[in-house]
């Protein structure tokens, strides 16, 4: 393994990348509906000389760099969505579009894999065949699985699939390589608690839906702590209470909603089982009744050994040892390319984009994007594909 520095990518093609993520930040764009920014994708694979297809999950692209004789193939997947978010932001690239934003920095991602596959085109010093995947939706909408179900893996039978995402906290220069769960798998639930409603001066007449629904939000304080083992991971959050619509009236209905996040099938169902025991105790306690919906979506992010090696050493090569992390704690954020991990060997890995304007964390409207990362971004991305593809 060589020793550790990026690519020497000139200052013309540094700041040809950084106009391109600006100009993706400025018009953001919702789940499926990227047409711009698939445009806009779909032509700089073409001026580079790279073979494009389009219509996978609607407004995906995927470009395809051949050099060599060797069948072997590789994918390398960025996100190109972004979130129902106001911009706070003042700067001059600042979202266009009012309610919407790049607050997770995919901007940046689907600018690192163009660099990569810019240098790619041009040098092809490798064997085999890379496929670039930018994947619409991301963000909530699965667009990874709706890729997989219009047969990217069957159009493209790549033997490993690799994602990188942008890290705040994580110092620029730095990247995070772990094996195994490195996102959470996440799960919405819904729970329903009816009663009797009556007026609140006679509460005695009425099943009183809040107090049953308050003493369940503070029952599932304790699905984690007294179900699971305790070096098992998982989290249980109400985010949404809504009931009543009077200050005089005790209401016939509440409603709960929330989400589930665990590394582990098993732990899911556990949590499940107890917040269903809670539902039905509770229900009894008040006369009530108490139904709970659960709705899986994405599955954990779960990287392969093999290939998180490779990547590790990678990132060694691009940004030196003492800067590769391997004992980073999991997320319990959650992360579509979970989808393609499922379906193929991989590795998913942060990179480190600093402390964030004004010290900000992904999904705030004060985030940007670090255009400095671009170089080390397109840096690993090229040399992970010269190693795994190596002549």
């Amino acid at each position: 393994m060589p020793v550790a520095s990026p690519l020497p990518l000139d200052p013309a093609f540094l700041a040809s990348l950084a106009a391109i993520r600006r100009d993706i930040h400025a018009h953001p764009e919702l789940a499926f509906a990227e047409t711009r920014t698939a445009d806009l994708v779909a032509g700089e694979l073409a001026k580079y000389g790279i073979e494009v297809h389009r219509g996978l999950a609607k407004t995906g692209v995927v470009g395809v760099i051949r050099a060599g004789t060797s069948s072997r193939m590789i994918g390398l997947r960025a996100d190109m969505d972004a979130l129902p978010l106001k911009e706070m932001n003042e700067f001059p690239h600042r979202s266009k579009h009012e309610g919407r934003m790049h607050a997770c920095g995919h901007d940046g991602h689907t600018t690192m894999l163009l660099g990569a596959a810019r240098w790619l085109a041009e040098q092809r010093n490798f064997d085999g065949s890379v496929v670039c995947i930018f994947q619409p939706a991301e963000e909530s909408e699965g667009g990874a699985a709706v890729m997989i179900e219009d047969g990217l893996f069957e159009q493209f039978p790549v033997e490993a699939v690799y994602g990188l995402h942008n890290w705040p906290g994580i110092p620029v220069g730095e990247m995070a390589v772990m094996p195994g769960p490195v996102m959470a798998g996440t799960c919405a639930f819904e729970i329903s608690v009816r009663g009797h409603g009556c007026h609140a001066a006679m509460p005695h007449q009425g099943i009183d839906t809040i107090v049953a629904a308050s003493q369940l939000v503070q029952a599932l304080q304790t699905v984690v702590a007294r179900n699971l083992h305790p070096c098992e991971s998982a989290v249980v959050s109400v985010t949404q209470f809504h009931s009543g619509s009077a200050w005089n009236i005790i209401p016939e209905e509440a409603v709960l909603r929330g989400t589930i996040r665990s590394f582990k099938p098993e732990v899911q169902e556990t949590v499940e089982r107890a917040i269903e025991r809670l539902c039905s105790g509770i229900a009894a306690a008040h006369g009530a009744q108490i139904g709970v919906v659960f709705d899986h979506r994405y599955p954990a992010t779960v990287n392969s050994a093999a290939e998180t090696e490779l990547c590790r050493r990678i990132a060694a090569a691009t940004l030196g040892a003492d800067k590769v992390r391997k004992d980073e704690l999991p997320s319990m954020g959650a992360e579509d390319f979970a989808y393609m991990l499922r379906e193929k060997p991989g590795c998913y890995v942060w990179l480190g984009n600093g402390p964030g304007t004004g010290g900000c964390t992904l999904h705030n409207p004060h985030y940007d994007f670090n255009d400095e990362i671009l170089a080390l971004g397109v840096s690993y991305w090229v040399r992970l594909v010269e190693h795994a593809l190596g002549n």
